[in-house]
């Protein structure tokens, strides 16, 4: 009786020491690395400006009253999911990286959403925009913020039918996020009774959209719906401008897009362009304040929405870390889905079980040129779109995480 009794005693130590040890930080400091596209056709939205942001929640959350380090690290994934693979194999095995923040770029978010299920390591995709990494691929590992395809083409698709358009064309990036985009605004709109003309796919960073302009206009839709990003859409808007696309009737729509990329078309070209958000950077003092502060360290550039997601998510996860005791993915994202929280960036806030992030996003309209009375003054609001309505209904994504689940 007295051995049973010292080895339950044993055990239960050696059970005692093994949650105190999991419930630890490793290696006495937080590692978040910074994941993204530093030179390409994402520099403007995410790129270095990503790391500032990244860098500003950690001093923000200043320890945690826990006296918790934390270090930023960054690295160029160059829009390529091997490479991004790569450096995410490196930073879990090598360099003992906690959690990777924003990912622009579905492929590269879609490959590392796999790779890290079941580590160790958090992925804060917050700026990876497929509805598939909390749908039929979500996982316990991921927290997803900002917006999704779901999100995105529910908003503008929405938006157009209360202004009478019927009939859709789509310019598509060729890739999972183009893809994506065409595919639920596709089923959007014909479930609202419209019809879907056709579509032209473009590769990936395209200089020359002619030809699929050309078709684009030769098809006689209502509208033209981009369902691309970054210098893609860019592109695309000036060269449609110059084809004189909306001046010959045909509305343009972008699925994608951010205050960076209105600033490089400008509001001559930009101006009456519709868009949903999800952060705007004069929204509320809340969001002016922040903008001063990372303008301040970037030349006098605002941030975007996939910026401000980077430093939300970023405080939120590390907020949850001081909170569990632990940087372990699934301790901290379980914390981080606990309970509802006020964020500066998004406002009122919550994680659900699939690992969406569901806040408000608003449609707005591009001002014109002599509707602007200030440096980066862009935007209208026309709408506010409830966390519950702008996000794709929980339990109907196929997440198997989800009890009841769509199947």
């Amino acid at each position: 009786m007295k051995k049973a009794s010292m080895a339950i005693a044993i055990c239960a130590a050696i059970s005692t020491w093994h949650n105190a040890a999991d419930a630890e930080i490793s290696d006495n400091v937080v590692r978040i690395g910074v994941l993204n596209d530093m030179s390409g056709i994402f520099q403007d939205t995410n790129g270095p400006g990503s790391l500032e942001a990244a860098r500003m929640a950690a001093e923000d959350f200043a320890g945690g009253g826990k006296n918790i380090q934390v270090d930023i690290i960054a690295a160029d994934h160059q829009n390529k999911p091997d490479v991004a693979t790569a450096i995410a194999r490196r930073w879990l095995d090598v360099e003992a990286v906690d959690a990777i923040v924003d990912v622009p770029n579905s492929a590269v978010g879609l490959a590392l959403n796999s790779l890290l299920r079941g580590t160790r390591m958090t992925l804060l995709a917050s700026s990876t925009a497929s509805s598939d990494l909390t749908g039929q691929f979500c996982s316990p590992n991921t927290v997803q913020w900002v917006n999704d395809t779901w999100a995105s083409a529910r908003a503008v698709t929405a938006a157009m039918k209360k202004r009478g358009v019927s009939s859709w064309y789509f310019l598509t990036a060729n890739f999972a996020l183009g893809q994506a985009l065409e595919t639920e605004a596709s089923a959007f709109v014909v479930a609202d009774g419209g019809t879907v003309k056709g579509s032209a796919r473009h590769p990936f960073s395209t200089s020359d959209f002619s030809s699929f302009l050309l078709s684009a206009q030769a098809s006689k839709a209502d509208v033209i719906g981009l369902a691309n990003s970054g210098a893609d859409t860019v592109n695309a808007l000036k060269q449609a401008d110059e084809f004189g696309l909306g001046r010959g009737g045909q509305s343009l729509v972008a699925f994608l897009i951010f205050i960076n990329d209105v600033q490089s078309i400008g509001l001559k070209t930009a101006g009456g362009l519709l868009l949903v958000e999800s952060f705007y950077w004069d929204m509320n003092e809340e969001t002016r304040a922040f903008s001063r502060r990372f303008a301040a360290r970037m030349g006098g550039k605002v941030p975007s929405a996939n910026q401000a997601g980077v430093y939300s998510s970023t405080l939120a996860y590390l907020r949850a870390v001081a909170a569990a005791g632990s940087d372990e993915a699934k301790t901290a994202v379980a914390e981080m889905k606990r309970a509802p929280m006020h964020d500066p960036l998004f406002g009122d806030t919550t994680v659900r079980a699939d690992g969406r992030v569901i806040h408000p996003i608003y449609l707005f309209q591009v001002k014109r040129p002599e509707e602007s009375r200030y440096p980066y003054d862009y935007y209208t609001l026309l709408d506010t779109i409830s966390p519950e309505a702008a996000f794709r209904p929980l339990g109907t994504g196929k997440c198997p995480m989800i009890d009841g689940a769509t199947k």
